[in-house]
């Protein structure tokens, strides 16, 4: 049985940013079902972490909210990348790219490489 994992704070806005600009608008239930999809089940978001996170990309201007209805036909807030966090999310991808490239070299790394 696996085990899920917790998801850092900017792990996981990097992540919901990514849902959004792939999937575009959803509502909260939404995004923390499609990270879970998408991380084979071993990635569980809660709601405690998740809305505290919505509230501050959206603060930030990195998304923006509107009332809606879900699939169930209740009413629910939906989620939407903007301009800015669509930038936001480009500068982070390089950003954690790089950071894996560089530690990928590490794990490469052979015991001559360091001397």
């Amino acid at each position: 049985m696996k085990q899920k994992a917790d998801v850092q704070q900017g792990t996981l806005a990097l992540m919901v940013l990514k849902t959004l600009d792939v999937l575009g608008p959803l509502h909260g239930y939404g995004i923390a079902r499609r990270i879970g999809q998408i991380s084979g089940d071993l990635l569980s978001v809660n709601q405690g972490t998740l809305y505290p996170l919505l509230l501050k990309l959206e603060q930030e201007g990195s998304i923006a909210s509107e009332w809606g209805a879900s699939e169930n036909n209740r009413r629910a807030r939906f989620y939407r990348l903007t301009p800015a966090g669509r930038r936001q999310l480009q500068a982070e991808a390089r950003d954690w790219n790089q950071t894996a490239a560089i530690i990928e070299r590490f794990f490469a790394a052979r015991a001559e490489d360091f001397l």
